[in-house]
């Protein structure tokens, strides 16, 4: 099998914040087995899962973390497919409590890999899985004048992730983000250093950010917390 590292730097334990990234990331994979193991109910009775979406699989907990990848691999040229199957599989009692990314889904992830996507229903010890946790990210919330949002992440630099699609900005130049005027510019380097501003990432959403600094400090904001944005 060929291994990639997507990474090991999601913030611990934010199942959403995992769900937001993966969704951005694992549709510009090929076909492949994605393991995932954002656990912090590692040990308990949750079940272990894995999903099928389109011509991809994801293996990991069901906590939620798996469903908001999983519904863009199973779309095809942009448009939602009903396309998923999820089943559960059986946790050896006599494995590790804590490390069931090494010990549970990791050797899971390989029997898929080996086994194929195409003959999973095959694999022994799988079993439809009748109902698994739903993550749903929030949505924000859009008046005339203002839309109030929430912080899905932050990142290593600092900047300050939304859920609010970067269309509500328009043309616009300016917006109040908690009653304070900042800037909407396209980039960072737009302003001067230190300056705050808005803009829209790469993942298409609000970010407020700080040009060579950090926006979550500048903003005040922090994972899950509420954003609001008026509009002049």
């Amino acid at each position: 099998a060929r291994l990639v590292d997507i990474g090991h730097e999601f913030p611990r334990q934010n199942v959403r914040a995992a769900a937001f990234w993966l969704s951005q990331i694992l549709p510009e994979f090929p076909p492949a087995v994605h393991l995932v193991v954002v656990d912090p109910g590692v040990g308990t009775d949750r079940a272990a899962l894995v999903v099928r979406a389109g011509d991809h699989v994801l293996v990991g907990p069901d906590n939620g973390v798996l469903l908001p990848p999983a519904r863009p691999l199973a779309s095809a040229d942009g448009e939602y497919r009903d396309d998923i199957d999820a089943y559960e599989f059986e946790v050896d009692a006599t494995r590790s409590a804590t490390f069931h990314g090494r010990d549970v889904f990791a050797p899971g992830a390989a029997e898929v890999h080996e086994t194929g996507i195409d003959r999973l229903p095959e694999l022994e010890g799988l079993s439809p899985a009748d109902e698994i946790v739903e993550l749903e990210l929030p949505e924000p919330e859009l008046t005339k004048n203002e839309v109030t949002g929430e912080v899905i992440a932050v990142d290593d630099f600092g900047n300050v992730i939304t859920n609010i699609p970067g269309e509500v900005l328009g043309n616009r130049t300016v917006v109040r983000v908690n009653d304070e005027p900042t800037p909407i510019v396209r980039s960072y380097g737009h302003v001067e250093p230190d300056r705050a501003i808005v803009t829209i990432g790469s993942h298409g959403n609000v970010e407020c950010a700080v040009n060579r600094g950090r926006g979550d400090e500048a903003f005040d904001l922090d994972a899950g917390e509420p954003v609001r944005l008026e509009f002049a």
